[in-house]
C-alpha cells in the first residue's frame, strides 16, 4: 500500500517528536552516569561534563569503602528480598483462596479488600499502629504493614480464576490435598504473575523512604533511599563515615551521581531476567475465554 505524502510526514513528524522526548528523558540518566564516571581533577576544572577525557571510578570506591553506604545496601537489599518473598506467599494465597468459589464469606472478603482500596485510613493511623505493635526502630515496621496490595490481590485472584477447576480435581483423584495441589500444580502455573507481582514489590521495597523516615530512628537501619536523600542534601564524608582508603574525598557532585547509579543499578538489573515473564504477567486477568 503506497502511503500519501501527508502519511509520510505524519510519520516523519511522529518519529522527531517521540525521538527529541526519548533524548530528553534519557539525557538525566546519562548525565548522571557520566559525572559519576569522571576524574574529580577534570569535574573541578570543567564542572560540567558531556563525555569525560579520563575515566574515573574514585567515587565508587568512595562509597563502597564506607560502612554506612555498604550497610544501607544490605538493608535495602534485606528489604526487597525478605519483604518480596513474604508479600508474594501472603498475596499468593489469598489470592488463591478468593478464588476458589466454595471458600465461604469470600464474597464479605472481597468487600474488605476494595474497601482498603478506596478508602486509606492515612498516616496517623498507619503510624499508630506500628506503634502499637511495637515495630518503632525495626526494618520489620517496612514490610509487615505492607505485605499485600489490596489491587494486586483482586488482580491475582482474576489470574487463578482462569486456572481450569479440572487441574485441581485432576490433582485429587491422583491422590493430592489441598497444599499438594497448591504448591505441585498451581504455583507451577503461576510464574507469570508472580515473576511480575513479584517485580512490582521489589522495586516497592527497594525505593522505601517515607515510611523508613517515619519509623527507622537508627541511621543503622536505613535503607539505601534515605541515605541518598542524605547524601544528595549534603554529600561529605562525614556523611558516610570516613574512608582509610581515601585521603580526601571525592567531589561532592561525583559522590551524589555514583550513590545515585549503585542505588540504580540493582533493579536494572533484574529487570532483563524477568522479562519474559513480565510480558505474560502484566496481563494478567486481562483476558478470558
Amino acid at each position: 500500500m503506497v502511503k500519501s505524502f501527508g502519511d509520510r510526514l505524519f510519520n516523519l513528524c511522529n518519529v522527531t517528536l517521540l525521538g527529541i522526548v526519548a533524548l530528553l528523558t534519557f539525557f538525566p540518566l546519562y548525565y548522571v552516569f557520566i559525572v559519576s564516571f569522571t576524574d574529580p581533577s577534570e569535574y573541578l576544572h570543567k564542572k560540567f561534563v558531556l563525555f569525560p577525557e579520563v575515566w574515573s571510578v574514585d567515587s565508587y570506591k568512595y562509597l563502597l569503602s564506607t560502612k554506612s553506604f555498604l550497610r544501607s545496601l544490605g538493608n535495602s537489599g534485606f528489604l526487597a528480598t525478605v519483604g518480596t518473598a513474604c508479600s508474594l506467599v501472603v498475596t499468593a494465597s489469598l489470592a488463591y483462596a478468593l478464588s476458589r468459589r466454595r471458600m465461604r464469606g469470600r464474597k464479605w472478603f472481597m468487600m474488605a479488600i476494595v474497601l482498603t482500596i478506596l478508602f486509606s485510613p492515612g498516616i496517623i493511623p498507619h503510624y499508630m499502629l506500628v506503634r502499637q505493635l511495637g515495630l518503632i526502630n525495626s526494618v520489620w515496621a517496612l514490610i509487615l504493614p505492607a505485605l499485600a496490595s489490596g489491587w494486586n490481590v483482586i488482580l491475582m485472584r482474576s489470574f487463578f480464576d482462569s486456572i481450569p477447576v479440572e487441574l485441581e480435581e485432576s490433582a485429587s483423584i491422583d491422590g493430592c490435598n489441598e497444599i499438594s495441589t497448591w504448591v505441585r500444580i498451581i504455583l507451577p502455573l503461576s510464574l507469570p504473575a508472580l515473576a511480575a507481582f513479584g517485580l512490582f514489590y521489589a522495586v516497592g521495597y527497594w525505593n522505601q523512604f517515607f515510611s523508613a523516615l517515619m519509623y527507622l530512628n537508627n541511621s543503622s537501619k536505613w535503607p539505601i533511599q534515605v541515605l541518598l536523600q542524605n547524601i544528595l542534601l549534603n554529600a561529605t564524608s562525614s556523611d558516610l563515615g570516613a574512608s582509610d582508603v581515601f585521603v580526601q574525598p571525592p567531589p561532592a557532585e561525583t559522590l551524589k551521581m555514583a550513590s545515585v547509579m549503585v542505588a540504580t543499578a540493582p533493579i536494572l538489573a533484574v529487570y532483563p531476567f524477568l522479562q519474559k515473564h513480565f510480558a505474560k504477567g502484566a496481563m494478567v486477568g486481562s483476558v478470558k475465554g
